[in-house]
């Protein structure tokens, strides 16, 4: 049987991704991937507006990506766009743009597919089993949490307090002051009572965090330990002690002195600090000892609903 090709672009608030691959009936092989920090949150987020530079910069990758499609000679073509793009007043705009420019027709997704290609991604990464997990993804617009185990989700939700828009709204000094913290956390609190009822309700045992945030602090602890992540595997752990040690020094570090700790990437200096508050946060609702790091999110979800390996397959094809 002759594979199927197709490229999967996520256009997210603070990251784009591609992800070239060739689909067969139970496995898949990646031609290329590529992510890209295009920032489009940035300079307007907080006031649903996509910022004339960050269209500038969004365009500038999607020619890029438009390229290495055509290289491959890929037909098939999943591109989403997630929190900026569905909060902006100019998103549609933007969108039809897109397609106008690059013929890349832009699948604006709402907050609940989000999560639910998330649970997909997660899923698929073979991080999951038995047990009640509360999963979840931050992103630079919205966080998405889940809970459920490897048969199904029982819950999922999305909530616009991702990591340019806590930026925006707590981190003015660098370091971040204590009462900043303090100000995020109480925000945290009165944002997420509707995820702390879920966590009473469903009473997860795991937490498992997907992608982004997550992939730099385990590439950070394992940096510590003067190891290197296996390229073939999909499923890290992070002990939550050392979780603590690295989100306490993250709080008293300035940018500069951030960049220079092994395993940080350029693209998370900034938003990392604000994602540890919340990581810090959601571990006092879900008493772990041990982090589960999926590096599989959104778009290998998108791959696994492309295979049939899912249980909500309209998401990609609307």
């Amino acid at each position: 049987m002759f594979p199927t090709k197709a490229a999967i672009i996520d256009m997210g608030t603070n990251t784009f991704h591609l992800l070239l691959v060739e689909l067969y009936e139970d496995k898949y092989n990646t031609i290329y991937k590529e992510k890209i920090p295009v920032k489009i949150g940035q300079g307007g987020i907080s006031q649903n507006n996509i910022h004339t530079d960050a269209i500038k910069r969004a365009f500038h990758t999607l020619k890029h990506f438009r390229s290495m499609i055509d290289g491959e000679g890929i037909q098939n073509i999943f591109a989403f766009a997630t929190s900026a793009v569905r909060n902006a007043q100019n998103g549609r705009a933007f969108v039809n743009q897109i397609k106008e420019l690059f013929q890349i027709e832009v699948n604006v997704i709402n907050g609940i597919q989000e999560a639910q290609m998330i649970y997909e991604g997660i899923r698929f990464s073979g991080s999951l089993n038995g047990e009640t997990y509360l999963m979840m993804d931050i992103g630079g617009g919205s966080v998405e949490f889940i809970i459920g185990n490897s048969n199904e989700a029982f819950w999922r939700q999305s909530f616009e307090i991702g990591g340019q828009r806590l930026l925006d709204l707590f981190h003015y000094h660098d370091p971040i002051l204590p009462e900043e913290v303090e100000k995020l956390t109480f925000y945290l609190k009165e944002k997420l009572s509707e995820l702390e009822q879920a966590i009473l309700k469903y009473n997860p045992k795991g937490l498992v965090g997907a992608s982004g945030t997550f992939d730099t602090l385990t590439d950070m602890y394992y940096a510590s330990l003067h190891q290197t992540k296996s390229k073939n595997q999909q499923v890290f752990q992070l002990p939550k002690e050392e979780f603590e040690v690295i989100a306490q020094k993250l709080l008293t570090l300035n940018k500069e002195e951030r960049l220079n700790i092994q395993g940080m990437i350029p693209m998370r200096v900034d938003m990392i600090v604000v994602a540890s508050c919340l990581i810090t946060y959601i571990l006092k609702l879900v008493p772990v000892s041990v982090l589960v790091c999926s590096n599989f999110a959104l778009k290998e979800g998108a791959i696994a609903q492309l295979m049939g390996k899912h249980s909500m397959a309209t998401v990609v094809s609307q």
